[in-house]
């Protein structure tokens, strides 16, 4: 699941009406970082470049409230997995999290911090040659 974080009811729930519309089933709900709207992975590129598109466009009004209601600060985080399956939420400075969106799809960082917390729970001291050599082998 591909998962996009809100700070507002109003734009979760407009992001859900955009992407019900297009029939891409959606699961909402709360978390302690914020509003999260999970969709499938496996949609159409196109697809889900529009609704990239329409978050980023959803990004810059939250921008807008917070201004308006004094808070400069902007929030940002990327969901990732345990090997056990637990999830987790790594947060971020926006900057940060912005760089990694210019060059990434969600996907992609989801699935970078997901072998992140994979090797950090299972560590592999050899060398990275070796390693490379082993995924090599078995891609064969």
């Amino acid at each position: 699941m591909i998962e996009y974080i809100f700070f507002e009811a109003t734009l979760r729930d407009k992001f859900v009406a955009y992407a019900e519309q297009r029939s891409v089933p959606c699961t909402a709900t709360d978390d302690n970082m914020g509003l999260v709207v999970a969709i499938p992975e496996d949609l159409d590129e196109a697809l889900a470049d529009e609704l990239e598109a329409y978050y980023d466009t959803l990004e810059d009004e939250q921008e807008e409230l917070s201004r308006e209601d004094g808070d400069l600060k902007r929030l940002a985080g990327f969901r990732f997995n345990l090997p056990d399956g637990q999830s987790r939420m790594l947060p971020l400075q926006t900057d940060m999290a912005n760089r990694l969106m210019a060059n990434f799809t969600l996907a992609e960082i989801q699935s970078l911090f997901d072998a992140v917390a994979y090797c950090t729970l299972n560590p592999n001291d050899e060398h990275l040659c070796h390693i490379l050599a082993e995924q090599q082998d078995h891609s064969k």
